[in-house]
């Protein structure tokens, strides 16, 4: 697929997904769902990508929907994609499930303005990390629609039902501050370190750690949000030890240790990963 609305770049091992609607400060547009969708489908498919990075061009990360087409905007429904009952699916929606689906760690670089669907694409997102210039907002109730990209489900399990409440009743715009003193960001930056701060973040899990490790513990962590009892991650974890236990990557990892030297793990999660997953605990959401 040709990109219009996104760029693409793969250095170091890091995918960069930049969202390239600088004049616009990059409000989100339907080309932009299928583009997003397609990138993480490369991200999934490329093994020399072990990590993501979500960013804005110019001074703005996503300033939320693309209101160009005025009061109808959203009155046929967030996409073109619709559900067998022929309603318009949540194009933000689409994008957040794609993202929860993705088998590599993800890191939101927040360089600016994130409001609406702007913040809560990078809700799935494993790490945000915010620009002293970001201001965030979930605007939703002052534009007279609610909350999207399944935003309902994620952005209480983590920030809190009352702080999620809060921002979404008054839909007030807010800080960088706020937005870590809430728990949504992982750290505020400078606006010309917050890239290389991503990118460090980024290379600890690349220099270090085995893919599909990395891949199962995130499904595993995301997965468990849901589960009603710890005895449901006990079957998880054993079914997971037992089958990484017996793999190339362990071995390396152990031996690795002993010898004082950096691991070199082989296993590719393009190759699929372990059942380890008994029904109904997690299945995939996409």
């Amino acid at each position: 697929m040709e990109y219009t609305d996104i760029l693409y770049e793969v250095s170091d091992h890091v995918a960069t997904l930049t969202l390239n609607r600088p004049d616009q400060l990059n409000a989100f547009t339907n080309a932009m769902v299928h583009e997003m969708k397609d990138a993480f489908n490369r991200v999934d498919a490329d093994d020399d990508v072990r990590a993501v990075i979500v960013t804005g061009a110019g001074r703005g990360f996503c300033a939320g929907a693309d209101l160009s087409s005025g009061a109808e905007t959203f009155a046929h429904g967030g996409s073109d994609v619709q559900t067998p009952a022929r309603v318009p699916r949540d194009g933000g929606g689409l994008v957040s499930l794609r993202i929860f689906d993705c088998l590599k760690p993800v890191i939101a670089a927040i360089n600016g303005p994130a409001v609406g669907v702007g913040i809560t694409m990078t809700l799935p997102m494993d790490f945000r990390l915010a620009s002293t210039s970001a201001r965030i907002g979930f605007v939703f109730t002052r534009r007279g629609i609610v909350p999207e990209a399944c935003s309902s489900w994620f952005l209480p399990r983590l920030v809190g039902i009352s702080q999620a409440l809060e921002w979404c009743y008054t839909g007030r715009v807010f800080g960088a501050d706020e937005a870590l003193e809430g728990g949504l960001v992982r750290s505020i930056h400078e606006p010309d370190e917050l890239l290389p701060a991503a990118q460090a973040l980024a290379a600890e899990i690349v220099d270090n750690t085995a893919p599909v490790s990395v891949a199962l513990t995130r499904r595993m962590l995301w997965g468990m949000l849901t589960a009603d009892h710890p005895m449901e991650a006990h079957r998880v974890d054993s079914r997971g030890i037992l089958e990484r236990g017996r793999s190339a990557d362990v071995r390396e990892g152990v031996e690795s240790f002993l010898e004082k030297r950096p691991a070199v793990f082989t296993d590719r999660v393009s190759d699929g990963l372990p059942d380890i997953f008994p029904d109904p605990v997690i299945r995939k959401f996409s």
